[in-house]
């Protein structure tokens, strides 16, 4: 059975047409709406099969879902060289938030050093969900026991009006205010953001958990000039 066919047996018209309002920059026909578990199982079983070199290699693809299933094939690659190999040769055709968003190659956990370039690569691209993804690599991996405070500057340099380049950022910004404050903090203080960004992340951080009561309230202080 082909993966359209397999696709066609677990899609539901009402989660598609849930999936056509949170995705709206996509045309609403290349959504076929299937679910995320049913996507990752569909993926493991594309991972395992003989064709998965040819499916990774058949772009671009059709459909919404196919994307989604490419990129998580893509993260179950443990060898480092070809998983970033085919992320490379997937990202160029990666044409919306959730395809960029869900995604967490494995592979990169463990290889930080060899990591780094890439997404300083990917965050310069002009292909905003190529910026998206580096941006998000560099959130997911470096906030951590390698953060070093440069990375901060190589999000907030980034420039671009695209909305969803900008929620990235802000949901960066937001998330090292939870995970690294004293060295992020400074960038609210001086204004080093642009105005929306600035204040989309201050939103954000006072939404979370992870971030104090007290530092809440001195953010929300910095929410405007």
């Amino acid at each position: 059975m082909g993966l359209y066919d397999r696709l066609m047996e677990v899609k539901d018209d009402t989660y598609r047409d849930f999936q056509a309002k949170l995705v709206p920059d996509i045309p609403s026909e290349t959504i076929l709406g299937v679910r995320t578990p049913e996507m990752r199982k569909i993926a493991k079983e594309v991972f395992e099969s003989p064709d998965r070199d040819v499916f990774l290699s058949d772009l671009p693809h059709r459909y919404y879902e196919e994307n989604l299933i490419h990129f998580f094939v893509i993260s179950m690659i443990r060898d480092f060289d070809e998983c970033v190999k085919e992320t490379e040769r997937f990202l160029p055709y990666v044409d919306c938030w959730p395809v960029s968003d869900q995604a967490t190659p494995k592979a990169f956990r463990k290889n930080h050093e060899k990591l780094l370039p890439f997404i300083r690569k990917w965050i310069d691209s002009d292909h905003v969900y190529t910026a998206r993804f580096g941006i998000r690599m560099l959130m997911n991996e470096f906030l951590g026991d390698d953060f070093k405070e440069e990375y901060l500057n190589l999000v907030a340099d980034k420039k671009g009006e695209e909305y969803y380049l900008k929620m990235m950022i802000a949901w960066y910004f937001a998330t090292a205010l939870a995970k690294r404050y004293d060295e992020t903090v400074p960038y609210f203080e001086k204004h080093r953001l642009e105005e929306w960004v600035h204040r989309k992340a201050i939103q954000k951080a006072t939404e979370s958990y992870r971030v104090s009561d007290a530092h809440k309230e001195y953010l929300k202080s910095l929410r405007k000039k």
